[in-house]
């Protein structure tokens, strides 16, 4: 099919370079991949993914969390990800409460 329309539009440039970079390793121009999404757009009737907000946990009391804390919860966590136990930030957070409940009596 010809290609004979324009389209011009105004991106974030750090979200146009990374998603270059990403197109670049599967050699894919970004002319193409614009144009495989208006494909997709078309052929799905929609945006063809899912367009939702990001799970995340309801709360986090700050007040209840010190430099110490912290620091704490943050090398159990890259402990974590080098064992390749990674985890939802809702179950983390949840079992951060309960600590500092435990803590607290």
């Amino acid at each position: 099919m010809e290609k004979t329309a324009t389209l011009n539009h105004r991106v974030n440039p750090e979200s146009k370079r990374a998603a270059e970079a990403v197109l670049s390793k599967l050699g894919v121009p970004m002319a193409t991949a614009i144009d495989m999404f208006l494909k997709q757009i078309a052929l799905t009737g929609g945006i063809p993914f899912p367009v939702t907000l990001p799970k995340t946990a309801d709360r986090v009391n700050t007040d209840e969390l010190n430099v110490k804390y912290i620091k704490n919860m943050l090398d159990e966590g890259l402990i974590d990800i080098e064992a390749g136990k990674e985890r939802p930030a809702r179950e983390v957070f949840a079992q951060a409460r309960e600590r500092r409940k435990n803590e607290a009596i």
